[in-house]
């Protein structure tokens, strides 16, 4: 049995697909305007362990995360910066993909972009007008939210539309919350043709228009199974997208809302107006992506995350003993798994991907491993065995996959670990002649540079003391 926590119901419950054996998820994506930072990671390491529990679970997963390429921010940094809107979006998508890959995230299904989809948002919106739940003033078209009798029901924050809204008021509208599905253009925009005039599309649009297009069951009650992002999504996000499809398509957008839990740094919520909005380029020149995963899984997926780099260190000390078990069972063929373990695993990912307790359960495993090893080290079954399990963390968690003294290695200087190889290839031509004296001091001298060396039947293997 699978469970999910739902963001609307705020509960824990039973999750049941709309096919059988498949499911769609849907994740927001970024707005590719700058860097990735440790929220973008927070997400999307929470959901791709979303995407690995239902794999491992036998479901045919698709999985969509859109780029918002179009918005305000991008805008005004193409004007500032006298680059085109591909020259912005395009660096910072190929620099979010390149993240996503060190961090060990899966590879999505689909990953639309606003710019590519502009004709099935201009579709929505005819579809909107059509019905007079969408209306044209001066500045766009507005969607009426009083044509949505189920408005606020995925967040429960009317009021609050209300009172945002008044801050920056068009006396214009129908409504005070009502919102833009289309902005008209103005001086140095970007703006694309549409019958009712040219503009752009609102942020809320794009991920209507295209789970619509790309993603939706059709002929179902639901479009989707899961839609996915962060907490502070909920709300005017989500709730507008909900009513988008279901005033312009009579279904409802998706069966189950998740969410993660916003980051702050050193107890301070992470901002860049704070100085803290840690870029994970900068982060990843200290630290392995491995690490940054492993330490972000430490906390469950929907809580507030605290970032300090104390408890960073802390994860290491952790993520080490498991590199440590994987020297013990080095270039050793996996057996079967333990499948008790496996369970365990696989019932705390099953229960709203309890990321805190299967690391938990992994600590006992290399616990208990090293103690039977310590016995037995000679038992190459158990070996085996451990391998297989490891192998499986690896697939449920998206840790433990380097090589075990690669792990070791990592955050040296190139320039000496050119040094290092150099100079095992200098001991392995010695040993070849059988200079065995020659050998063994350039062995000391590897070793006077911190390092720790080890023969096996498939080359020389080191790490750092």
């Amino acid at each position: 049995m699978i469970q999910i926590y739902d963001s609307v119901f705020k509960n824990k419950i039973n999750f049941k697909e709309i096919c059988k054996h498949k499911v769609n998820i849907y994740i927001c994506g970024p707005t590719v305007y700058d860097s990735s930072h440790l929220g973008h990671a927070r997400s999307a390491i929470a959901f791709d362990l979303l995407h690995r529990m239902f794999k491992l679970n036998n479901f045919e997963v698709k999985i969509s995360k859109n780029f918002t390429d179009i918005d305000d921010k991008i805008i005004k940094k193409m004007n500032e910066n006298n680059l085109s809107l591909e020259e912005i979006t395009n660096k910072y998508i190929n620099e979010y993909k390149n993240d996503m890959k060190t961090l060990n995230v899966l590879e999505n299904s689909l990953e639309p972009k606003a710019s590519e989809n502009i004709n099935i948002m201009i579709s929505m919106i005819d579809k909107l007008l059509a019905k007079d739940i969408a209306y044209i003033i001066n500045d766009g078209v507005y969607f009426d939210i009083s044509q949505d009798d189920k408005y606020g029901s995925i967040s429960n924050k009317v009021n609050e539309a209300n009172s945002r809204s008044r801050i920056v008021n068009n006396t214009k509208k129908r409504n005070q919350a009502d919102f833009a599905l289309w902005k008209f253009e103005k001086k140095n925009d970007v703006a694309y043709e549409a019958k009712f005039g040219k503009g752009r599309p609102g942020w809320h649009l794009e991920c209507s228009a295209m789970i619509d297009e790309h993603l939706a069951y059709k002929n179902e009650n639901f479009q989707i199974d899961i839609h996915c992002g962060g907490a502070d999504l909920l709300f005017p996000h989500h709730e507008n997208e909900a009513a988008q499809t279901r005033c312009s398509t009579k279904q409802d957008l998706a069966k189950y809302w998740m969410h993660n839990g916003f980051v702050q740094i050193n107890n301070e919520k992470m901002s860049k107006s704070l100085g803290n909005s840690f870029f994970l380029k900068d982060i990843l020149k200290r630290y392995s992506g491995e690490l940054i995963r492993f330490y972000l899984l430490s906390s469950h997926y929907r809580s507030d995350f605290n970032f300090s780099e104390e408890d960073l260190l802390s994860s290491k000390k952790r993520l080490d003993k498991l590199y440590r078990l994987k020297k013990r069972v080095y270039l050793l063929d996996a057996s079967t798994i333990n499948q008790q373990f496996r369970e365990y695993i696989m019932s705390s990912l099953n229960d709203d991907l309890n990321s805190p307790k299967a690391l938990g359960i992994l600590d006992e495993f290399i616990t208990k491993s090293n103690d039977i090893l310590n016995k037995d080290n000679k038992n190459k079954n158990l070996k085996k065995e451990i391998v297989a399990s490891l192998k499986f963390i690896e697939e449920a968690l998206g840790i433990g996959f380097m090589d075990a003294y690669e792990y070791f290695q990592y955050g040296i200087n190139q320039d000496i670990i050119l040094k290092i190889q150099n100079l095992i290839n200098k001991r392995d031509e010695a040993k070849k002649d059988k200079d065995f004296k020659k050998a063994d001091e350039i062995r000391t001298e590897i070793s006077q540079l911190g390092i720790s060396i080890m023969d096996t039947v498939s080359g020389v293997v080191w790490e750092k003391l």
